[in-house]
């Protein structure tokens, strides 16, 4: 769930429906690259919540058509704009344009990764057709000792390196022993909302983990009840196929729960992301009410890496960044992404262990273009692994090149059975915000990248990537951050979407994107750093977005939700992972009538897939 920093609206289920709005205003205020003194936080209690596994590889079949739709959900937000053009072209940034190539030199591997109708119909026993139909996909990744993992909303895959299915599609709320997304019987009863998965391997201890948010639902309207926890599972060996240990804690900040008592809470913890160094795994959240306008920005959980995988329940540090002062008058700090490091990678020991964050500055409308990023640093990271943590949170902001608001994005025409079906032209694809995307510390510099609105020599502005090197330094606890390197991805008249950049323990790296627009399909596209600048399209897209978001109707809008976000890791052997949304599979208006899966390439309400690939760079 990718909430507007500005407005959020969640449609929990298609008959249980609660919105949400909150409103950010922000007045920009002088600039600063001070560093903020260190803020320390309050512990909360870890819980162990059971044992689970992804379960044994299996063929999806389809359970029926439109009879069992229940109607579909997504992770709502308000679209920024219905337009192509979103920022005054004479203040936005005019990159050189990206060559498009269909060559590919460095791709060693690349397949379809789970798609919608694998994440509709995933489930078995109890949870067999309990999945909604959901957009988007919020794409997550991790690989290592001869696996990938890929999760989506709401299902996870284990492959082998050569593509082969070892494990699922399972049911995220299966994997994470909750109840059912929804009982399809009369009357429904409704499961707890999950979102935003998260992967990550530690080659370090060889472990895996996997991070859903949960929202506790009323079962019989589908309602929040207030009541929200983040959930971790790690596995307990390097096998990922093999069994995990579940836990969660409480991200209410009400002070139920041993939770400190934040604004116009109860609250939950939107858009997970994750990082980890020598010492913690880290959990960042932007913190939302549940049942009033307000937003308390970014959280910051910081816990044991070994106590997690040893099962001892290690207390959570939790230190609320979005208290911390900005650089901007009004400005609550959001999406401040945690770093993960490579194999073969060295973590920072600074200061008894440094784990680093990148976060935006684009705080308003008002003020739709930027050229700050912050470089956080957490230190005495040490410290998690006593009974009484206390590591301390600082940040300090560096200039960069300019990046802001994106506007939506033009899909190339064609066949569209839903659009057809419920009588809605072609959508655009929402171009989202510019915030933070993963971040990776490598070879002693942190590396990440923001949609960012680009104009291109001719036509009107476009979505496309700013990306970022940011070299950190903190040898005596006093932070400081320089640009190390910067650039654009841009391809004219095209939408490049949702950046995620991996990078091997060398600082060799790979960007990961959907290339769309006018000339292409939703495309699976990626570009070296430090190569020729060409875009190559790893997954080519058959066809234009057939989601319900894109179309007026239940939960649909003026854009398609796309993204949120790709994935982007490396590998032992150097090699970096990718997996980003594109459109796979197509079929038509007949195809449609006789059968609305299309064959098993789709449910009724959408059509996205995924596309995993493997780059050497």
């Amino acid at each position: 769930m990718r909430i507007s920093k500005r407005h959020m609206s969640i449609i929990a289920s298609g008959l249980g429906i609660l919105t949400l709005v909150a409103s950010l205003l922000v007045i920009t205020a002088s600039r600063s690259g001070a560093v903020q003194a260190a803020t320390k936080g309050t512990l909360l209690h870890l819980r162990y919540a059971g044992k689970t596994s992804v379960g044994a590889a299996k063929k999806v079949k389809a359970t029926g058509g439109v009879s069992v739709e229940i109607g579909p959900q997504v992770d709502k937000q308000i679209p920024h704009s219905s337009n192509v053009v979103h920022v005054a072209a004479s203040s936005v940034p005019r990159p050189a344009s990206n060559g498009v190539t269909s060559t590919n030199p460095g791709l060693q591997q690349g397949f379809t990764g789970v798609t919608h109708f694998d994440q509709r119909f995933a489930g078995t026993g109890a949870y067999t057709n309990t999945q909604f139909s959901l957009e988007p996909p919020d794409q997550a990744l991790c690989a290592g000792n001869g696996f990938v993992v890929e999760a989506v909303n709401n299902a996870l895959n284990v492959y082998s390196t050569s593509g082969g299915l070892l494990a699922g599609p399972t049911a995220m709320s299966q994997f994470l022993q909750v109840a059912p997304e929804v009982i399809r019987s009369n009357p429904p009863v409704f499961g707890p909302f999950i979102s935003d998965p998260k992967c990550y391997f530690d080659s370090s201890t060889s472990r895996w983990f996997i991070t859903e948010l949960e929202l506790d639902v009323d079962p019989v309207t589908g309602a929040f009840t207030g009541s929200s926890h983040q959930y971790v599972a790690v596995s307990d060996s390097a096998d990922p196929t093999g069994s995990f240990t579940i836990y969660n804690f409480a991200t209410t900040d009400d002070g139920s729960a041993g939770t400190p008592s934040h604004p116009n809470c109860p609250c939950f913890g939107d858009q997970p992301l994750i990082g980890a160094d020598a010492n913690g795994f880290y959990v960042s959240t932007n913190e939302f009410p549940v049942f009033a306008n307000g937003f308390n920005g970014a959280q910051v959980y910081a816990i044991s890496k070994t106590g997690l995988e040893s099962g001892s329940l290690p207390p959570v540090e939790q230190i609320n960044a979005g208290a911390m002062t900005t650089p901007d008058a009004g400005g609550v700090w959001y999406s401040v992404q945690p770093a993960t490091t490579p194999p073969g990678g060295a973590f920072e020991s600074a200061n008894n262990g440094t784990e680093y964050f990148l976060s935006a500055l684009q705080f308003s409308n008002r003020s739709p273009l930027d050229d700050r990023i912050a470089t956080w640093a957490l230190t005495n990271t040490a410290s998690l692994n006593t009974s009484a943590p206390s590591a301390s949170l600082s940040e300090v902001v560096v200039t960069t090149e300019i990046y802001g608001q994106p506007p939506n994005a033009q899909q190339r025409s064609g066949s569209t059975p839903y659009g057809d079906f419920v009588h809605g032209p072609l959508g655009l694809l929402d171009g989202n915000d510019d915030r933070m995307n993963q971040v990776v510390f490598a070879a002693g510099s942190l590396w990440a990248g923001v949609n960012t609105v680009v104009q291109p020599p001719n036509g009107p502005t476009r979505v496309g990537i700013a990306y970022f090197k940011i070299t950190p330094s903190d040898p005596s606890g006093t932070l400081s951050a320089s640009v190390a390197s910067q650039g654009y991805v841009s391809v004219n008249q095209q939408n490049t979407l949702f950046p995620s950049i991996g990078v091997n323990a060398a600082g060799k790296g790979v960007i990961v994107f959907t290339l769309v627009g006018s000339s292409y399909y939703p495309s699976a596209a990626y570009m070296v750093l430090g190569g020729d600048g060409s875009v190559h399209i790893a997954g080519a897209g058959r066809g234009p977005d057939d989601g319900f978001t894109e179309y007026k109707g239940p939960g649909g809008g003026v854009s398609g939700r796309w993204g949120d976000y790709s994935a982007a890791v490396a590998d032992s052997d150097g090699s970096i992972w990718t997996a980003t949304e594109y459109i796979g599979q197509t079929c038509t208006d007949a195809q449609f009538a006789a059968d609305t899966t299309c064959g098993g390439t789709r449910s009724f309400y959408a059509n996205w897939g995924t596309f995993v690939g493997n780059v050497m760079p």
